[in-house]
């Protein structure tokens, strides 16, 4: 069972953990995946058991690309966790990735919650920050048994007009 310390808190990903286990896994090795869907091909985020399309519960892990633009996002001014209340003020973002963007209806896509960070796996500055933004998948090694998938801006230009939180 990989386990480490991270920001003063224990992190492990039981062995018997079969909701998330394929997806660290495959961090591990620098990889991001999500659930395919057996019965309508559809891609899931977060994990689940079954699908809230089909209903089915047969699916495989499938590498998806990991580039995506800032669906939405909030500014953490206060730490919950102690282990970050000096990384304060600090984004997290909704990404929504370019796979299966508009489906299963135009409303929805392919999203996860991460926290944007910089190339040094700080947060990125809250001026940087705005929904359109295009991003990409890092993983920041945390032990040589678990990798943490965080996201990162990039210089691709947004598919539209980006919005920032006025300030």
């Amino acid at each position: 069972m990989p386990q480490v310390e991270y920001r003063g808190m224990l992190l492990m990903v039981p062995e018997n953990d079969s909701e998330f286990g394929g997806y660290f896994e495959a961090a591990r090795e620098h990889r991001l995946v999500v659930k395919k869907c057996a019965g309508c091909g559809l891609l899931r985020f977060p994990p689940g058991s079954g699908c809230p399309w089909c209903t089915s519960l047969d699916w495989t892990w499938q590498e998806v690309s990991g580039k995506g633009a800032i669906y939405s996002y909030e500014i953490i001014a206060h730490a919950i966790q102690p282990g970050f209340r000096d990384l304060t003020p600090y984004p997290v973002i909704i990404v929504e990735l370019d796979e299966q963007r508009g489906a299963p209806t135009p409303q929805d896509g392919l999203r996860l919650i991460a926290n944007l960070v910089d190339a040094q796996f700080q947060p990125e500055a809250e001026a940087n920050v705005a929904i359109g933004k295009r991003v990409d998948v890092v993983f920041q090694d945390l032990s040589p048994d678990l990798s943490l998938p965080q996201f990162r801006l990039t210089d691709e230009p947004p598919a539209g007009p980006v919005w920032q939180f006025p300030g």
